[in-house]
């Protein structure tokens, strides 16, 4: 979808936060830069190949549940969030970058930092080089201001219920396996290995959407990205935890249309956060009454 004059994100809220809570969809952005599409070599569908398709539909409810919802209008091809600020490939610009930049990271490497090269199935995005300029404003203009809003969430919700659980909206390709395993994971919760979110809230995830009947496994292959690291912190009442889809539940990846399963994920979505709101409401009034 080409861009008219669009915010870059929305921060959805609901009337009053009711719950500790913050939901995160940095990669369903679907509103591509007219200058951006220009200079790509990709045609409109395969530019969409690293898209998280719809995320932010099918986590709509959280905020009639009662927690705010941050959203990417803008595409994780044009700008990815989930990564450190100034993860940047030197092979994509026409000059020096800063010497602060991260040009060795995995994730350059692999052509997905910052400014990606790449989208899936390892396409690149661009005719020819970036200005050192571009780039930059980018981030300056986009990035920054989507974490310093993604911050003040957390700040708020943290200093109103005493914690803040971070939950970090994602879809993966239906192809994705889990090594040494033979079926394919419906979701994928993501805590660092335990790192960003206490095991409670994360065992709470796994056995809720295990009991929707879904298909669930725990950090691999996605443990979660830079926003979960950077987030979670268990100690101080801070948690993070990703969620990866299987996209093959709600989207045909051809057409990129939805499917007849997106109804039902998003319901059972709906039911999965208002589980994981009274789990965490019940923890908070134990925490209440030890504390008298």
């Amino acid at each position: 979808m080409a861009s008219q004059a669009v915010a870059p994100f929305e921060i959805r809220r609901p009337m009053r936060q009711t719950e500790p809570f913050v939901y995160n969809s940095p990669h369903s952005g679907r509103v591509y830069p007219d200058a951006f599409l220009s200079m790509s070599r990709l045609d409109r569908n395969a530019i969409r190949r690293s898209e998280d398709y719809y995320v932010d539909e099918l986590f709509a409810s959280a905020v009639q549940l009662g927690a705010p919802l941050l959203a990417a209008q803008f595409p994780r091809a044009w700008l990815d969030v989930n990564r450190e600020p100034y993860e940047l490939d030197p092979r994509m610009f026409d000059g020096p970058l800063p010497s602060f930049a991260n040009i060795g990271s995995m994730r350059v490497a692999g052509g997905l930092g910052t400014i990606p090269r790449l989208v899936a199935e390892n396409m690149d995005i661009y005719r020819g080089r970036l200005s050192v300029d571009e780039g930059l404003s980018r981030i300056e203009q986009v990035y920054r201001p989507y974490h310093a809003n993604l911050r003040k969430l957390i700040a708020q919700t943290h200093v109103q219920f005493g914690k803040a659980i971070l939950i970090d909206c994602h879809s993966m390709p239906a192809n994705v396996r889990v090594a040494g395993g033979i079926a394919r994971p419906d979701i994928i919760i993501g805590d660092r290995y335990g790192a960003s979110a206490a095991h409670d809230l994360s065992f709470a995830a796994v056995s809720v959407l295990s009991e929707l009947g879904y298909h669930v496994v725990r950090n691999k292959p996605y443990a979660g990205g830079f926003i979960t690291e950077h987030y979670g912190r268990p100690g101080r009442g801070l948690h993070a935890l990703q969620i990866e889809i299987n996209r093959g539940l709600y989207v045909d990846e051809v057409t990129l249309e939805k499917t007849a399963g997106f109804e039902l994920l998003k319901a059972d979505l709906w039911e999965f956060s208002a589980r994981m709101m009274a789990h965490v409401r019940d923890e908070l009034a134990d925490e209440r009454l030890a504390a008298e």
